[in-house]
């Protein structure tokens, strides 16, 4: 009996060290954050996708968060995920090699709205930290959004295969 509470109290112990774990903060590569909240998006996010897919299976971040900077990914086989950023995403598809990409979708910076990253005009750089990143990567509905945006903040305007190329190096 007594080898039996000692193993439940240790089981508690540990149950409560990990909820203490993910709880925390994450952390970026190099030791901070790097993420932005976005003003006016918080947890309870009315977007589909984050009540399907709430917290990236790769870093733990919050989707709903950062709609502005999340990513939905769907496979030839049905399957789908959810990630918090490009950083992210490049790290789902290369573990997921041997599956076959059916759509990318990005949330849009300015409505939050996913779209298709191959349509949407990216930027690159600039001061605005990324997410995930060291080297901010947007996606814009509107090329006159991230104009905007890069008259504001810098950086330059990009495809998505450049952004993908830049974070796939990162």
């Amino acid at each position: 009996m007594k080898i039996t509470a000692v193993l439940a109290y240790v089981a508690g112990i540990l149950l409560l060290g990990c909820g203490a774990v993910s709880a925390a903060p994450m952390s970026g590569h190099d030791g901070h954050s790097g993420h932005e909240q976005k003003a006016g998006v918080s947890a309870g996010s009315s977007h589909a996708d984050v009540a399907q897919h709430k917290a990236c299976p790769h870093c733990g971040m919050d989707r709903g968060k950062f709609a502005h900077s999340r990513m939905l990914i769907s496979y030839a086989d049905g399957s789908v995920v959810g990630v918090c950023s490009l950083h992210c995403a490049v790290t789902e598809i290369k573990a997921s090699k041997a599956k076959a990409l059916k759509t990318v979708q990005v949330g849009d910076v300015q409505t939050q709205k996913l779209l298709d990253a191959e349509q949407a005009t990216w930027t690159i750089g600039g001061t605005k930290r990324g997410v995930m990143t060291r080297v901010a990567k947007w996606a814009f509905a509107k090329k006159d959004d991230a104009a905007a945006f890069i008259k504001k903040n810098g950086g330059q305007l990009a495809t998505y295969k450049e952004a993908l190329a830049i974070a796939e190096k990162e």
